[in-house]
């Protein structure tokens, strides 16, 4: 997938970008940065298959065991 910024110089063409967003052919994500961290928030919360706080503890013991086995080889 491919990002790309825009600028609409005929207003027709935002139809044809919104026909295209319709379709799922393309996206429209926005350019502040707390509207797309509000988007991403949005998309993690409405996720079905949340993760208990046991997986999600057990998974950082894992990550963080992991990290000072290769300190301790170094």
């Amino acid at each position: 997938m491919n990002n790309y910024q825009i600028k609409v110089v005929e207003p027709g063409a935002i139809k044809l970008l919104e026909d295209m967003a319709s379709k799922n052919l393309i996206e429209f994500l926005p350019l502040k940065p707390k509207d797309r961290f509000k988007q991403l928030l949005s998309k993690m919360r409405s996720v079905e298959n949340i993760p208990s706080m046991e997986k999600i503890t057990k998974e950082v013991e894992s990550v963080r065991d992991k990290r000072h086995a290769r300190k301790r080889e170094n």
